[in-house]
């Protein structure tokens, strides 16, 4: 049982439901982690205004989905690492193989592969990157508006993690396990 209680939208504060009825058309449901978000509408606010921001983003739909899945490895967030994989597989089509390879913080796809592995470096290392990560990224064919966004999803990501693991929210997704040890 999650360690901050997720309320039903009826019971959400009233600022947040119509955010929480957006949802529900986003996601096609209210996540839990959406529910606790929206006993803050400001935090809901903030959280879904970053997401549709980006949505418009210059990285399309596959590259957010294998940083989504390679910072929620990182981090050792299962609830992330199931609602990611369940994403990536219904929405992005991305493969079992592509879903393990950025699991890893990498990918089956070159260009992808310097994205995700900067995306788990760059998490794992508290944003701590160096000249040559910049370098391999523009190698790779990414702009600098690009760069940006891959540091907000990574962001983003930790950011979600975070709550998700405070509250060690209810998994609502089909259970995925991380790798790493708690």
């Amino acid at each position: 049982m999650s360690r901050l209680p997720t309320p039903a939208i009826d019971e959400a504060p009233l600022a947040s439901r119509e955010m929480l009825r957006a949802a529900a058309e986003r996601f096609g449901r209210v996540p839990n982690m959406v529910r606790l978000l929206s006993v803050s509408p400001a935090a809901l606010r903030g959280y879904l205004g970053l997401l549709t921001a980006l949505d418009d983003g210059m990285l399309g739909a596959q590259t957010p989905a294998r940083i989504a899945l390679a910072v929620a490895e990182e981090n050792g967030c299962p609830y992330c690492l199931s609602l990611h994989t369940d994403r990536a597989r219904r929405r992005t089509g991305l493969d079992d193989a592509e879903i393990t390879a950025n699991r890893s913080g990498a990918s089956n796809d070159p260009q992808a592969e310097v994205a995700v592995r900067f995306a788990a470096k760059l998490v794992r290392t508290r944003g701590v990157i160096g000249d040559d990560d910049i370098r391999a990224l523009r190698t790779a064919g990414y702009d600098d508006g690009q760069i940006v966004e891959m540091v907000l999803h990574a962001g983003l990501n930790t950011l979600t993690g975070y709550l998700n693991k405070v509250a060690d929210i209810d998994v609502d997704f089909p259970v995925i396990k991380t790798r790493k040890a708690e």
